[in-house]
């Protein structure tokens, strides 16, 4: 039963004795050889549940460990001209996974602590070792050596998993930049690297606020939204600094790494020639990201160059899709916040029981699942520019509290009782009619007459139809570029039914039909065919004259097209699933007896 240790002549399969497999092998490493020691007796007295074979020095056992597979090695005190803990350490140092025992006295300690120190799986005291115990040591150490294989094969699939997923990052089209606890760089792709003009310069263990090189105003808004729980978040566009080698403008969102919720990860997108289209357009009638040369918006450009230069609250009041929050984005960047944080917020898109939370912020416990501090939009926005949209959509029991925030220029978080200061820019967009709201109760007037201090009313697209080619063109150019499709030109019947339609949806509505059409172009020039049905006049029924009676026709239209489905035609329509809904309970008496 017991041989001197020879390199097997093929791979042996790990095995399972308990369901049939081969003996337990188990390497003896001692410079007594077979049964006439000590040691050989007992594990022949064991039957042949064991494999025996034996190793007398630290060379043969070495050789014997690499050519293995052994499901235990029991190592003598002495190895010749060697001691047994150094095969120990040998094992541990080069990753072998045969659970090792050293063999020693029993009234030995030191030897003891130094053996486990240096890796040893156990300590077996020869002087009171009998057969019984030699077989529950070997049993518990196989049973560990199993469950330290299972491991390490798991742990090695996920570093498999791990540099494939590294991989597929480094292949993106877009930039990656994960960041681990403290804001320290732990990744970077290579598209990443060429979109910030890093090249092969080390940033691994660099803050990325102290390494990416945007302004101060991108870089707060960044930090924000990291901050941020993962559904408030928004892209942020960035300028990269002249002579980075990079891209000039860069997309940059924020998310969560799914494994670490500690862990970011800033995906980038080269926007560079978006902005460099916007740029063309400047000299046609484009004012930051609103375009148009009509004299209603000219008039809109010029109250917001007057309201930007001073610090009081601003009511953008218009239509669904007249780009109110664009108007709100030029009015910080025309004035002195222009370095500050930009923050908008949907004032419809929550409920009422998050609502406060995210303007206001809460503590810890404040509320079932406020499990830790969260500051709200208000502290966020603080020396820069927090957007309220759909003002009038705040529940009054909300407006109370917004009201004194706007008041004394101070917010109170949820669950606390003392105020924090804050001084933030407070501009708000609403498409209905705050002062109807007013006398009809729904919005408080002293709010009403808070908010309403300047105003700016933005005009419908249909009121504005001379801005329509210009407008179609540029969306037509922003989405060449963003989808990379070769469509360059509008047809002159296609430009004919745009100018007809009457977009109850403004300019938003606009834009989405450009991109429908650009989608389904087949050739360069889109050609009437590809406009999206309800702009064509053969998928259309007729209008009933003004502009209500035409959006009731629309909507009737939508929900035919989605067989009855809201969230559906709401996206036909291109608009959110809350302004449609709003939209229908306005119009419903109309609706429903011409569904009838």
């Amino acid at each position: 039963m017991s041989s001197e240790a020879q390199p097997p002549t093929a791979p042996v399969a790990p095995r399972n004795r308990d369901s049939g497999g081969a003996a337990v092998r188990v390497l003896l490493a001692s410079p007594e050889q077979g049964s006439v020691s000590p040691i050989g007796a007992l594990l022949s007295s064991l039957g042949s549940e064991y494999e025996i074979h034996t190793a007398p020095s630290l060379g043969s056992a070495i050789q014997a460990l690499d050519a293995g597979p052994f499901d235990i090695c029991l190592v003598a005190p002495e190895l010749g001209d060697a001691k047994g803990i150094d095969l120990i350490r040998e094992a541990a140092a080069n990753a072998r996974r045969v659970p090792m025992a050293l063999l020693g006295a029993s009234d030995d300690p030191v030897a003891e602590a130094e053996a486990f120190a240096a890796g040893a799986a156990d300590y077996l005291p020869l002087d009171s070792l009998d057969a019984a115990r030699l077989n529950r040591a070997l049993h518990g150490a196989l049973g560990r050596s199993r469950a330290g294989a299972r491991l390490g094969a798991r742990l090695e699939e996920l570093e498999r998993d791990r540099r494939h997923l590294l991989s597929i990052l480094g292949r993106l089209r877009a930039g990656t930049v994960v960041t681990g606890e403290g804001k320290a760089i732990e990744f970077i792709s290579d598209s990443a690297r060429a979109l910030l003009g890093w090249g092969d310069e080390e940033r691994i263990g660099s803050a990325w606020d102290e390494v990416f090189l945007v302004d101060e105003s991108a870089r707060l808004s960044l930090a924000d939204m990291v901050q941020r729980p993962a559904l408030q978040r928004t892209k942020v566009t960035a300028r990269i600094e002249a002579g980075s080698g990079g891209a000039e403008w860069i997309d940059f969102e924020v998310h969560d790494d799914p494994a670490d919720g500690n862990r970011r990860i800033f995906f980038l997108y080269d926007a560079s020639e978006i902005y460099s289209v916007r740029g063309r357009l400047s000299d046609r009638g484009r004012y930051h990201d609103l375009v148009g040369t009509s004299r209603a918006m000219k008039e809109v450009y010029q109250r917001i160059r007057e309201v930007a230069k001073v610090p009081m609250g601003v009511l953008i009041q218009g239509e669904t899709g007249t780009g109110k929050e664009l108007v709100a984005r030029a009015i910080h960047y025309s004035g002195n916040r222009k370095a500050t944080p930009f923050i908008a917020v949907n004032c419809a898109g929550l409920p009422e029981s998050l609502l406060s939370s995210q303007l206001f912020g809460h503590k810890r416990g404040a509320f079932t699942g406020a499990i830790e501090d969260n500051k709200g939009v208000f502290e966020s926005a603080h020396g820069g520019t927090l957007l309220l949209d759909e003002i009038g959509e705040i529940p009054r029991t909300v407006q109370v509290t917004l009201l004194r925030v706007l008041q004394e220029q101070e917010v109170t978080r949820l669950g606390e009782s003392m105020p924090r200061k804050i001084n933030t820019r407070v501009i708000c967009a609403t498409n209905r009619d705050l002062w109807q709201e007013v006398q009809e109760g729904r919005f408080r007037a002293d709010l009403f007459y808070r908010v309403r201090v300047a105003r700016i009313d933005l005009p419908t697209l249909r009121e504005r139809k001379g801005d329509l080619p210009l407008l179609a063109v540029h969306f037509l150019e922003l989405a060449r570029v963003a989808t990379g499709k070769d469509v360059t030109e509008i047809s002159a019947d296609a430009m004919r039914l745009l100018e007809q339609h009457d977009w109850p949806g403004n300019v938003r509505e606009l834009k989405n039909a450009v991109e429908f059409a650009l989608v389904r172009c087949a050739g360069q020039i889109v050609q009437a065919a590809d406009l999206p049905p309800e702009v064509r006049p053969s998928m259309r029924g007729p209008l009933a004259q003004g502009p209500k009676a035409a959006e009731t026709s629309r909507i009737l239209k939508a929900l035919d097209d989605a067989q009855g489905n809201r969230s559906r035609a709401a996206r036909l329509l291109g608009v959110s699933r809350a302004t449609f809904y709003r939209r229908l309970a306005e119009l419903h008496p109309g609706i429903e007896r011409k569904r009838a």
